[in-house]
C-alpha cells in the first residue's frame, strides 16, 4: 500500500475578514499526482502555502510525511523540492555555480551535471542567470527544486513561458519521477497540463473545495452540471472546466473602436 505523503483534513484559513481557505480536505500518495485547480483568488496559493508550512491554519490539521509542517519545517524541507512560478536569483551568478552552491545544501545532491542535460540548459551553464530566457529561467528553477532528490515536489506553473515542445519534455520528465515513487502537488491554469499529468484533482472556488477525486471522476462530476446543448462540445477537461468555472466579467471594445 503507497504511504500517504501529505494528509490535509478541513482545512480552515482566514487574512483578517477574508475566508480564503473553507473546509480543504485532500491526501496525496507516494506516486501520486495532485493537480490544484481554480480561478485566481480560489485559495489555491493559500492551500500550498499551509502544506509548505509558510502559514498557520486557523482550524484543520495539516501532515507531511506524518508531522507538521509549522513544527517541523526543518525536516520536512530535506524532503521537498519546491518550484516557484516567480524566483530571484542573484543576477550575476553563473547557472553552474548556482547548481554547485544548491548542491552544497544537501547531504546526498542529485547529478545536477545530469539535469543540466535532461533540462536542455547544458549549453548555458556558463551563462549568468539575468542572461537566461523566462523560459530558461522556469527550468532551471525546476532542476533546482529537484537538486536535493525530494519524495514530494511542489510545482506552482510548471511549464508557463515554455514553448510546446519543451513543456512536452519537462511533462515526461515529471512522468518519470513520478514512476520513482515521488509524490508531485501542481497548481496549474493549464488544463492540457494537468489532464497529462494529474491522478487526482482538486477543484476550488472562492476558497471553497468543490471536488476531490480522478480526472474520470470529475468529467462525471461536470457533465452534470452543465446543460445538455453545451456538453457536446466538452470533449477535453479544458472545455469542461470553462463549462463549470465561474465566469468573470469579459472585456469589450465598447469605447475602444
Amino acid at each position: 500500500m503507497s504511504q500517504i505523503i501529505v494528509q490535509v483534513e478541513h482545512l480552515h484559513l482566514s487574512y483578517k475578514n477574508v475566508k480564503a481557505v473553507q473546509d480543504v480536505s485532500f491526501s496525496i500518495a507516494e506516486g501520486q499526482v495532485l493537480a490544484v485547480i481554480g480561478a485566481n483568488g480560489s485559495g489555491k496559493t493559500s492551500t500550498i502555502e499551509c502544506v509548505e508550512g509558510l502559514r498557520k491554519p486557523d482550524s484543520g490539521s495539516v501532515l507531511v510525511f506524518g508531522k507538521e509542517p509549522m513544527l517541523h519545517r526543518g525536516e520536512i524541507y530535506k524532503k521537498i523540492g519546491i518550484q516557484l512560478q516567480e524566483t530571484e536569483y542573484p543576477a550575476k551568478i553563473q547557472v553552474e555555480e548556482l547548481c554547485r552552491l544548491y548542491a552544497g545544501f544537501y547531504e546526498r545532491p542529485a547529478d545536477w551535471e545530469g539535469l543540466l542535460l535532461q533540462m536542455n540548459l547544458a549549453e548555458k551553464r556558463k551563462r549568468t542567470v539575468s542572461k537566461l530566457s523566462g523560459g530558461e529561467k522556469q527550468r532551471l528553477s525546476v532542476l533546482l527544486a529537484l537538486m536535493g532528490r525530494p519524495k514530494l515536489l511542489i510545482l506552482d506553473e510548471l511549464t508557463t513561458g515554455l514553448d510546446p515542445e519543451v513543456r512536452q519534455n519537462m511533462w515526461e520528465t515529471f512522468r518519470a519521477i513520478r514512476e520513482n515513487g515521488v509524490a508531485i502537488l501542481l497548481v496549474s491554469h493549464y488544463l492540457d497540463e494537468v489532464e497529462a499529468l494529474a491522478d487526482r484533482m482538486l477543484y476550488l472556488e472562492k476558497g471553497k473545495q468543490q471536488f476531490f477525486g480522478t480526472q474520470e471522476e470529475f468529467r462525471q462530476w461536470a457533465k452534470a452540471r452543465i446543460a445538455p446543448e453545451q456538453l457536446r462540445e466538452a470533449d477535453t477537461l479544458e472545455k469542461l472546466y470553462l463549462q463549470i468555472v465561474p465566469k468573470t466579467t469579459g472585456i469589450t471594445m465598447e469605447g475602444i473602436l
